[in-house]
C-alpha cells in the first residue's frame, strides 16, 4: 500500500502495518536539503542509545519492531511507534501530519474491505449454485466495483473510496439473500452506494 507525504510515496504493509524507514527517509531527506540542512542517517538513528532503549521497549510489548533491508533498493521496514520517533527525529514539524496519518482509517477500511470481499464472494458463489466460471465473473464484479468507486488502483484509494468498496460488497452479499438475478444484484448495489451529490 502507498501513502503520500510531503509529495513522496511512503510504502505501508496492510497485514503488519510496518512502514518504509527507507521512503520516510528519503521525504524526509528531501525537505532537509531544501532547509539547508544535512541528510538524516538512518543507520545512526539506529544504533543510537536513546533509540536502542525504545526499540526495546516496542519489542517488548509488540514483537519484531524493525526488519532490515539489505542490498541497494531493499526497504528496512518498521513499527508505526518506531515511524513516528524517525519522522520526529527528521524533523519535529512533522509531528502533526504523522499523527494524524498513522490515526487514519485507511489500513481499517482496506482490512474492512478485503473481509467483505470475502463475504461477497461467497454468497455469490452460494447464490450462482457453483459455475464453472466463477473465477471470470468476479473478476469482471471486481472491476464494475472500482469503476463504480472511481479507483484506477486499489493501492491508491482514499478512506472515501475503501468505504463506499466495503458498502458495496456487504449489499451485494445482502442483496444475494433475496434476488436471484447477478446483474441486478450487482446494478442495485452500486446504485445504492453511488456517491450523492451534495445539496446547496
Amino acid at each position: 500500500m502507498k501513502r503520500e507525504l510531503f509529495g513522496q510515496e511512503i510504502s505501508q504493509k496492510s497485514q503488519s502495518e510496518f512502514f518504509s524507514a527507507t521512503d520516510l527517509v528519503r521525504a524526509g531527506d528531501k525537505w532537509r536539503l531544501a532547509n539547508g540542512l544535512s541528510v538524516f542517517n538512518l543507520t545512526n538513528y539506529i544504533r543510537g542509545l536513546k533509540t536502542a532503549e525504545f526499540i526495546k521497549e516496542v519489542e517488548s510489548k509488540y514483537g519484531k519492531s524493525i526488519i532490515m533491508g539489505r542490498g541497494r533498493s531493499a526497504h528496512t521496514w518498521v513499527h508505526p511507534l518506531i515511524f513516528i520517533d524517525i519522522a520526529l527525529a527528521i524533523n519535529p514539524k512533522l509531528k502533526v501530519e504523522v499523527y494524524e496519518w498513522i490515526f487514519d482509517n485507511l489500513i481499517k477500511y482496506r482490512n474492512d474491505s478485503g473481509d467483505s470481499y470475502k463475504e461477497m464472494c461467497a454468497a455469490l458463489f452460494t447464490r450462482m449454485g457453483n459455475p464453472r466460471d466463477f473465477h471470470k465473473i468476479i473478476s469482471e464484479i471486481a472491476i464494475v466495483v472500482k469503476d463504480s468507486c472511481g479507483v484506477k488502483d486499489w493501492q491508491t484509494a482514499t478512506e472515501y473510496q475503501l468505504k463506499q468498496r466495503d458498502l458495496t460488497h456487504n449489499s451485494i452479499k445482502l442483496l444475494c439473500r433475496v434476488l436471484t438475478d447477478i446483474n441486478a444484484i450487482v446494478r442495485i448495489a452500486i446504485e445504492e452506494n453511488r456517491p450523492k451529490a451534495s445539496i446547496i
